[in-house]
């Protein structure tokens, strides 16, 4: 077929740039290790300051707790008060537990200290996070306490969690984070394609070639695609291997999703390029589209927590539906039963965002 000189050709020209070589096969490896372990949810080593006010023997145990867990840093001991806001301005500090006494005692009445949790709300979500952690060692001390005195309490709580029972928020991460590469490296090295040709001022070889137009499109579109195809595979292989997440469901569901996303952004990179008048304005543009895309697709944050006046944009993004699917493969082992609808609204945005490129396409040829 004519069709593979492009692509050949395609493929020796990124392989003659070593720096191309390695972005496209090296720098995968490095975003997804680097990735899997900062775009986390966890919250570990909050530095504490610690006010102890209170006489009571209980409180030197809760505090042991506090000190001996992971999650916390404690800093300081203090037997005297200090003013919050000036320690929270310094900004060492990001939480500040007070215990005093409590001084109405009752002959039936366990007594415990009064216990107040000050948080450093400029990061309101890591703030609420810790403020569970803090509020879950205080609850599991007061229950094994009251177990041991023989004591029995009233209501019992036992959430079961599924699909992720140990909350490990890279078990939701990770399988983002591998569509999250796909888009990245695709939207950025396709995007230079064509506009690469009219700056070496190659691009009219092309066309007078006896290339029809479809297969210069799909000629340009195939290298990339494949460079995509296997930097998810190394991705998956990193998630499941290097961060132990199971993949409960079909990985063929998988495949075939992240073709028919790869397809849309492929398409949506070579209109980028088609439009653009340099690399320079192509990777400026990749790169807006791209934090769109990521901030519209529910990979940081649900999409419910979109305003109703912008969840249009979320309703449009690939990037959305790839996501959702991937997750419901990683998590759940959901069959297609599950997110075919995700699928079909994937494969009419590619076909449209296809569509819009191939006519631009050959608008461009033909001028």
């Amino acid at each position: 077929m004519r069709i593979s000189y492009l692509v050949k050709k395609e493929f020796l020209e990124t392989i003659r740039q070593k720096e191309m070589l390695f972005m496209m096969l090296v720098t995968p490896i490095i975003q997804i290790i680097l990735l899997g372990y900062v775009v986390t949810t966890d919250i570990k080593n909050i530095p504490v300051e610690i006010i102890n006010l209170s006489t009571n023997k209980e409180t030197i145990k809760i505090i042991d707790r506090i000190n001996n867990s992971p999650l916390f840093d404690v800093n300081k001991i203090s037997p005297q008060n200090v003013d919050p806001i000036e320690v929270f301005k310094r900004g060492k500090i990001k939480s500040i537990i007070i215990f005093r006494d409590h001084f109405n005692k009752k002959n039936n009445l366990i007594n415990y200290p009064q216990v107040q949790i000050l948080m450093d709300g400029v990061d309101s979500n890591s703030s609420q996070i810790a403020a569970g952690y803090f509020n879950g060692i205080i609850k599991n001390y007061l229950l094994s306490d009251i177990k041991s005195m023989g004591r029995s309490q009233l209501i019992i709580s036992k959430p079961f969690i599924r699909f992720n029972p140990e909350l490990r928020s890279i078990n939701y991460m990770g399988p983002g984070i591998v569509a999250l590469l796909l888009t990245i490296i695709t939207m950025f090295l396709t995007s230079i394609s064509i506009v690469r040709e009219k700056e070496q001022q190659t691009i009219d070889t092309l066309l007078i070639s006896r290339l029809k137009p479809i297969e210069i499109f799909i000629g340009k579109a195939i290298p990339m695609g494949i460079v995509g195809i296997i930097d998810m595979i190394i991705g998956v292989f990193i998630v499941v291997l290097w961060f132990d997440i199971p993949i409960r469901g079909n990985l063929l569901y998988l495949f075939i999703a992240s073709f028919i996303y790869l397809t849309a952004i492929l398409s949506f990179a070579l209109l980028i390029s088609i439009a653009s008048s340099s690399q320079q304005q192509s990777l400026f543009f990749s790169w807006f589209s791209m934090i769109t895309f990521i901030l519209m697709s529910g990979i940081f944050t649900p999409i419910d927590n979109i305003p109703n006046s912008l969840k249009w944009i979320a309703d449009i993004n690939p990037l959305r539906y790839l996501i959702k699917i991937i997750r419901e493969i990683f998590l759940k082992g959901n069959g297609i039963e599950f997110f075919y609808k995700d699928l079909i609204i994937l494969t009419i945005i590619t076909v449209i965002i296809t569509s819009i490129s191939m006519f631009n396409f050959k608008r461009f040829i033909s001028n």
